[in-house]
């Protein structure tokens, strides 16, 4: 099993990359996404899928194990296979979450193979699973008090924002004033918002 690649860059393409691992190139398939952070002759690590077939064996690389967990959630949907998890992730992983955690079908949509139903499909079965991964996770931070009271969609604007790369802090100070009845996506718009102006 191979669990990542690493090497100089040897050949870049359009959906492929072939990392040099001392005189050995692997071809990995790669994401829009992976291959915009890829430069020809500069070394490179990516995470690996294997995809073994009657027919063929291929190798996914990822630059970030996000990307490599957000593909593995995608090619459990009923409907979903390498080539349409690679599309939707091509443009990258922060947006495939947020699409998810706010029911944005029109950005799932986007992608090339993928229509209405599945986009519905791919939100409904995975919404639970992003949300309850983030949910593990520890928002609060050691020095940031949690609010006195958190919504749903405050929780969920929250987990969306972590996956999103941002600190607990940064979170906190975002969301601070906005509305109490805003749902998800207006709650990740508006932090979105105010970092922006921020920074």
């Amino acid at each position: 099993m191979l669990y990542y690649v690493s090497g100089p860059v040897a050949v870049l393409e359009p959906g492929l990359a072939v990392i040099d691992c001392n005189g050995v190139g692997y071809g990995c398939r790669v994401t829009a996404y992976t291959a915009a952070q890829l430069k020809m002759n500069q070394t490179a690590r990516l995470y690996i899928t294997e995809s073994i077939r009657e027919d063929a064996f291929d190798l996914y690389g990822f630059i970030s194990k996000e990307e490599q967990n957000c593909f593995e959630l995608l090619t459990t949907v009923n409907g979903v296979g390498p080539k349409a998890a690679m599309s939707i992730l091509s443009a990258g992983p922060q947006n495939f979450t947020l699409a998810v955690m706010t029911g944005d079908e029109k950005l799932l949509t986007a992608a090339q193979g993928i229509g209405k139903k599945i986009a519905q499909r791919i939100i409904l079965e995975l919404k639970d699973k992003i949300g309850g991964s983030s949910a593990e996770l520890d928002f609060s931070g050691p020095t940031v008090a949690a609010p006195a009271q958190v919504t749903g969609n405050a929780t969920l604007a929250r987990a969306a924002l972590q996956e999103l790369g941002y600190s607990p802090a940064e979170i906190q100070s975002a969301l601070k004033g906005a509305p109490a009845d805003a749902s998800t996506e207006e709650l990740v718009r508006f932090a979105l918002r105010a970092m922006v102006m921020k920074g």
